[in-house]
């Protein structure tokens, strides 16, 4: 019965309508993977295998099966984004990238997954699908990938200058360029660096570990080479394959065939229109350079030069920055007898910064010694300049005798006339080595360490006074001197505060610090000396040390000591330092119960030597061997009068001087010596 409308006509449809999953994924080349994290094992079904142009049969579960098809760059990228995806908690990820076919070739994948977690939040599994995206991107996808790939160019490009602007040597450069961070942001799997040195090429880095070539670590720019190539012709030379290479360079090829390099880009470092070096930089599982890969790496050679350059000439600064240094320091130490001596300077910061940190070990009469120890305030040319100045003073007054306390107010009041506005600390020791006493001033400077012969390091408490310059300057001249004895096989450290200071950090806590690090160190004095070195190397800082280790060596002083001093007139600082050197001297020899009478002599012979006469008087303290062992006592002057021995009255207090000589004496005498004479008294000592 008709109503006016159409019966619809039966259809007949296709068995195996509508289709399944598998066979849309398959037809559309798509293909499924399902990823056990706590195993490892990667199904993939067939259709994602054919992604990959591979068979069932050529893979065995295993995601290392895929290596042979994903290129290392890709792979590496592939790796930190499931990575980062897996620790940041998000749920699924998706990804553009290239896979080689069987036939060598390059083509567009896209894979996406989605992440299962536990009820703790912990990755177990990740499902997901890969499809041939080649046809994709050749549209619009294709667009999308490349304004990718350029971002990543621009973030390679922006890392690497982030990364050089920091590197201050040729090899932070070197370090930037080829570690394992800067070859994973290049995709690169070994890099060649060379410097131009008078006509040849230096190599300073070389590809991977144990591909150096024999023979090519100096190369003469006109040699048959790629770097030599590059720098002649200030062109970038990219090599898209090995069969490229090797038509190119095949003396240089036979020799690094069994790397299996596929590319390589070799560009010249050209700054201020010179060329300053070359890089090569070496790749595996790469067909060729893009246009857009050629500018990228073009464009990286010229900031790679420009950092290069700069680190070239802050090294050339620090290298004449730290010979001017080295200049103002003495360029020996004299051989002391009885002591063993090291020192050390160290720079701490590169460029045009030194410092005026200085030592000195200045040779004086009677055997004795002076050890300085100093700093000028500032890190440039002047303080240098200053430093070379005082120093030369500093010695100047103490070879001409005069006491510690003397020596140093002599220099600060130098400083302060100098035409500067620095200040210095300083500290100086005198040190007598047949008696190990040291007479030990300090112008606001650290105290000194000795360490003792068991290996133990003990701070020593020196008494202080200002600065040098600024005790002239506000009138307090007083550097009280500490006296203490230095035992055979002890030594004693002097060192600047660049040894003990650290940024942040308190300045006992460096001292104590120095000083387990002197109690552990190795006794032998020079290997002592490189260990602190080592400890400024590896800290850094912005500031310079100087380091000075004086170790008293065992003498047989009994069987003929001598001892000398200066005492100049009008410096009271010297005449206790006198007294200082007998009465170690007697004990040390053995004087036993003639000791005071000793010392009493001596005292009173250099009294008068500086009362009745207008010049210094010099003191010397001597053993004589033979059948009986005696200590002479010899003090001269410029004055040829001879001394007059005389009574004293009754409330007299002058005229005692030579009857207390002839008293205590065994015996006594004057000898002429040349302008001048010399009174001397012997002692038999038991």
């Amino acid at each position: 019965m008709c109503h006016g409308g159409s019966v619809p006509t039966a259809v007949s449809l296709p068995d195996d309508w509508p289709a399944h999953p598998d066979r849309s994924l398959s037809l559309n080349r798509m293909g499924s993977f399902d990823w056990d994290l706590e195993t490892g094992l990667l199904h993939m079904d067939a259709a994602a295998l054919g992604v990959y142009d591979m068979t069932p049969g050529e893979y065995d579960g295993r995601p290392e099966s895929l290596a042979g098809r994903v290129p290392h760059s890709e792979a590496t990228r592939l790796d930190a984004l499931v990575s980062s995806v897996l620790k940041s908690g998000d749920d699924s990820y998706g990804a553009y990238y290239r896979i080689r076919t069987r036939d060598g070739g390059l083509r567009w994948t896209h894979t996406q997954g989605r992440v299962m977690r536990g009820s703790d939040g912990r990755p177990f599994r990740i499902i997901g699908i890969v499809r041939d995206a080649t046809e994709e991107l050749s549209h619009s996808a294709e667009r999308l990938g490349l304004d990718e790939e350029r971002r990543r160019q621009t973030s390679v490009v922006e890392s690497t200058t982030a990364a050089l602007a920091h590197a201050r040597t040729v090899r932070d450069v070197i370090d930037v360029i080829g570690d394992a961070h800067g070859l994973e942001r290049l995709g690169s799997m070994g890099m060649v660096m060379g410097l131009v040195e008078a006509g040849r090429i230096h190599l300073v880095a070389e590809g991977p570990a144990d591909s150096f070539v024999p023979g090519t670590r100096y190369t003469r720019i006109d040699e048959q080479y790629p770097m030599s190539e590059v720098v002649r012709s200030l062109q970038p030379r990219f090599l898209d394959s090995a069969e490229e290479f090797a038509e190119g360079y095949p003396e240089l090829w036979s020799k690094i065939s069994s790397m299996e390099i596929s590319a390589a880009a070799y560009l010249p470092l050209i700054a201020q229109a010179r060329p300053i070096g070359a890089i090569g930089l070496l790749y595996q599982d790469k067909d060729g350079f893009t246009q857009d890969e050629r500018n990228l790496l073009i464009a990286l050679g010229s900031s790679i030069a420009q950092s290069l350059q700069r680190a070239m000439l802050l090294e050339q600064e620090h290298d004449l920055a730290e010979g001017l240094q080295q200049a103002m320091l003495p360029r020996r130490i004299p051989s002391v007898p009885g002591a063993e001596i090291a020192v050390r300077y160290r720079s701490a910061r590169m460029g045009q910064d030194i410092g005026g940190d200085w030592y000195d070990v200045i040779p004086l009469p009677g055997g004795r010694v002076g050890a300085v120890i100093g700093d000028v305030q500032g890190h440039d040319t002047h303080a240098a300049a200053v430093m070379g100045q005082l120093r030369i003073v500093l010695r100047a007054y103490a070879a001409e005798g005069h006491a510690p306390g003397t020596v140093m107010a002599r220099a600060s009041v130098f400083l302060h006339e100098l035409d500067t506005d620095r200040f210095a600390t300083c500290t100086y020791v005198e040190a007598d080595l047949s008696t190990g006493v040291l007479q030990m001033v300090r112008a606001g400077h650290i105290d000194p360490l000795v360490r003792t012969r068991d290996g133990d390091c003990v701070r020593l408490p020196v008494e202080g006074g200002m600065p040098l310059s600024l005790s002239a300057e506000f009138g307090r001249l007083e550097y009280p001197v500490t006296t203490v004895e230095l035992d055979p096989g002890e030594t004693l450290v002097l060192c600047t505060d660049g040894l003990v200071e650290h940024p942040g950090a308190d300045l006992d806590d460096g001292i104590r610090l120095l000083t387990s690090i002197v109690r552990s160190g190795p006794a032998d004095l020079a290997r002592l000396a490189d260990r602190l070195c080592e400890v400024v190397d590896e800290r850094g800082g912005d500031d310079d040390m100087a380091l000075l280790l004086l170790r008293r060596q065992a003498q047989d002083v009994p069987q003929g000591g001598r001892l000398q001093q200066h005492v100049a007139p009008g410096d009271p600082e010297a005449l206790v330092a006198a007294r200082h050197m007998i009465a170690a001297a007697v004990r040390a020899w053995g004087a036993r119960e003639r000791a005071d009478e000793i010392e009493l002599v001596a005292d009173e012979l250099i009294v008068n030597a500086l009362m009745h006469t207008e010049g210094p008087a010099i003191v010397t303290l001597r053993v004589l061997a033979g059948l009986q062992r005696r200590l002479r006592v010899e003090v001269e002057d410029r004055s040829s009068a001879l001394p007059r021995r005389r009574e004293a009255g009754v409330s007299g207090v002058s005229g005692r001087g030579l009857m207390l000589v002839d008293r205590l004496a065994d015996v006594w005498g004057v000898e002429p010596r040349g302008s001048g004479k010399c009174v001397w008294c012997e002692f038999v000592m038991s």
